[in-house]
């Protein structure tokens, strides 16, 4: 089973990723320089904070330009969280441009009614959008896989397609998304218990 590199840029939950890949029998390394992200097998790119402090962070450590050419080279990448907004052109939350791995943009939750709490905090179900190797549908599982969430942002892709994953939160936002080798997932699978051991699980399985 090949290694899973964590991507350690100041910014993510790496401990908690890390336990969890030893957990489901993967073998957890933290990276932090360009050299490393080139060597990686498989890389998750976690993140809690804002989007320009992450994106000036990965620019100050060299890492930008790596982790787009390992992309383009098919490495798989896992984004979560931060990490998965990360992944996308660009978002409201500052004027950063992100990695471009995913089109779109990140956008705040918008509730004129001012009836959602935001952030978004807590256990949600989503509904799969397509075949994937990370999360089964309720049909092939007999129930609807659930994610603990947080987070005052979301992605809209530009693409449909790239949607992998939705969760209702006063309207339909993306949960997760891929196209090829990337992927991204807004809630926190290392906080999620099962469904969140299995999506892990078939990331080191890959």
């Amino acid at each position: 089973m090949r290694s899973i590199s964590i991507l350690d840029y100041g910014l993510g939950n790496v401990g908690s990723v890390f336990r969890m890949i030893e957990k489901v029998g993967g073998t957890a390394i933290k990276i932090s320089t360009s050299e490393e992200v080139q060597q990686a097998e498989k890389i998750i790119l976690p993140g809690v904070g804002h989007f320009d402090h992450g994106v000036r962070l990965l620019q100050e450590k060299g890492l930008v330009t790596a982790i787009q050419t390992v992309a383009k080279q098919g490495t798989p990448i896992l984004g979560i969280c931060l990490g998965m907004q990360l992944l996308f052109d660009n978002s409201e939350e500052g004027a950063a441009t992100g990695l471009g791995l995913i089109s779109g943009k990140v956008i705040k939750f918008n509730d004129p009614t001012k009836a959602l709490r935001i952030p978004h905090m807590g256990w949600n179900e989503v509904d799969v959008q397509k075949k994937n190797p990370l999360i089964p549908s309720h049909i092939e599982q007999t129930t609807k896989p659930r994610f603990y969430f947080v987070h005052s942002y979301h992605a809209v892709c530009q693409n449909i397609e790239d949607v992998l994953a939705t969760v209702h939160y006063g309207t339909d936002v993306t949960a997760a998304v891929s196209r090829g080798n990337i992927y991204g997932a807004q809630f926190h699978p290392e906080k999620s218990h099962r469904f969140g051991m299995d999506m892990i699980k078939r990331f080191v399985e890959l």
